[in-house]
């Protein structure tokens, strides 16, 4: 019975002490704090509806302590109202990726027995177009040439010869057979655009109407064949990053602002895929673009031209691709699609662009809109990915095809002027391509390395 009350008088003792040392904690800890915050109005300045802002938010009470560089809270998204609160020249800042490990052997070079991509172009009105425009109900009015107008058809029979060796006929059954199971998927621009409608358009007429469907989901459409539990998708995905213009309609903005260290939007899609192709070029060409970091939380953006924007952008997507695909994952890179808007380069003396223009170049030609410091950029970051991805060189055989754009025989969605529609080179599309056409030579490459063993093809 005497144990009860000696117990009973430790209790309040120990409880004090306690007491004392929680109050000399926190009163500890609030002292760094005050002087956490009092360093950093110091280094920014006097910007005191700032720090009014940040004492307010209760995650920078628990973040600031332990480590000040690190953001308050996730990155807003960008979107088409992102904008720039001020900027800044570019810091030469890069985004801290995991280093390339260069696979043994390196790169692995093409067989020199054949260079696919270096040949001529042949009319053949007996086996190509490979499928009607009209007939193909996926058809995109920016493409459908024939349909808004355009009566000369020769743009459609041209045939792609590589020199000593012949490509691997198209068969639409076989390809489905390799795509049995599989999501094939698109990732890019417009320009990649038209090479998936152009993918849909050759595939299609094979599968059963009751079998066979088109599903646009945002930035993600996906046209899927049940009988062969397949898919061939397309992601808008213009900058490969994230960016203020990844809404696939409502892109036309005066300023492009990206996120030079975040794919997260686009790559959560296309990591399920099984056979990619990507490609990324024009919109790098429209000048300087804004960079955005996901750490920087008051807006502040940094300006940077075209080309070391893209850079960015392609180390970033160089990362992923180093860290996530394995040896049963397929990955092609397209290279930049070229625009004909100076008919003075292919034709001396003269003035114009692609309208009119009815003809393959004859001969060697290399356009100056085809920026060759890009292209030597592109191939340093592939070159590092050894043969984890394969090049669809398809820019020295574009570039024959003058005649192979819209030029004005689409459909536009903005209105034209009496004055541009009596200019018709004014308003003529140089860009893309008329489907029959350019883009279905991309697929039939496409149809042709995917019968081979995984390997690097050079630019």
């Amino acid at each position: 019975m005497q144990k009860w009350p000696k117990k009973r008088t430790q209790y309040p003792l120990i409880s004090l002490v306690f007491f004392i040392f929680i109050v000399f904690s926190i009163l500890y800890n609030e002292i760094n704090i005050q002087e956490i915050h009092s360093k950093h109005t110091t280094h920014h300045g006097d910007d005191s509806s700032s720090l009014a802002k940040e004492q307010d938010d209760p995650l920078f009470q628990s973040t600031h302590t332990v480590n000040f560089t690190l953001p308050r809270k996730p990155p807003v998204p960008l979107d088409k109202s992102s904008a720039c609160q001020s900027t800044v020249k570019y810091s030469g800042k890069r985004a801290e990726w995991g280093s390339f490990k260069p696979e043994a052997g390196g790169r692995r070079e093409m067989p020199e027995k054949c260079d696919y991509f270096s040949g001529e172009w042949v009319y053949d009105n007996s086996s190509h177009p490979l499928y009607k425009e009209s007939e193909c109900p996926y058809m995109s009015d920016q493409l459908a040439c024939h349909k808004h107008g355009r009566q000369d058809l020769e743009y459609q029979y041209w045939r792609w010869q590589p020199h000593n060796c012949n490509l691997k006929r198209w068969n639409v059954t076989e390809m489905w057979e390799k795509l049995r199971g599989k999501r094939l998927m698109f990732v890019g621009d417009s320009l990649n655009r038209g090479q998936w409608i152009s993918m849909v358009c050759l595939m299609q007429s094979v599968i059963p109407a009751d079998k066979k469907f088109m599903t646009p989901q945002a930035h993600l459409s996906i046209f899927r064949a049940e009988e062969y539990n397949a898919s061939i998708e397309f992601l808008w995905a213009p900058l490969l990053v994230e960016s203020n213009s990844d809404d696939p309609v409502d892109h036309r903005l005066s300023e492009r602002i990206l996120r030079p260290d975040s794919l997260l939007r686009h790559s959560s899609e296309w990591m399920h895929a099984d056979i990619l192709i990507f490609n990324s070029y024009l919109w790098w060409r429209q000048g300087p673009v804004k960079l955005l970091w996901s750490s920087e939380e008051n807006g502040v953006c940094e300006e940077i031209d075209g080309v070391g924007g893209m850079e960015l952008a392609m180390e970033a997507w160089a990362n992923w691709v180093d860290s996530n695909v394995d040896p049963a994952k397929k990955v092609f890179f397209v290279t930049m699609s070229p625009t004909h808007f100076t008919k003075g380069e292919w034709e001396p003396g003269s003035e114009g662009n692609c309208y009119n223009e009815k003809l393959p170049i004859n001969g060697t030609y290399w356009g100056i809109d085809s920026d060759l410091p890009t292209m030597q950029m592109v191939e340093r970051t592939l070159a590092r990915l050894g043969s984890k991805v394969s090049v669809l060189n398809i820019t020295q055989l574009s570039e024959y095809r003058k005649d192979g754009h819209p030029s004005i025989y689409r459909k536009f969605w903005e209105a034209l002027t009496p004055e541009r529609l009596a200019d018709p080179a004014s308003y003529s599309d140089c860009i893309h391509w008329c489907l029959p056409g350019v883009p279905d030579v991309w697929n039939e490459l496409l149809f042709q390395f995917l019968w081979k063993k995984k390997s690097r093809y050079t630019l």
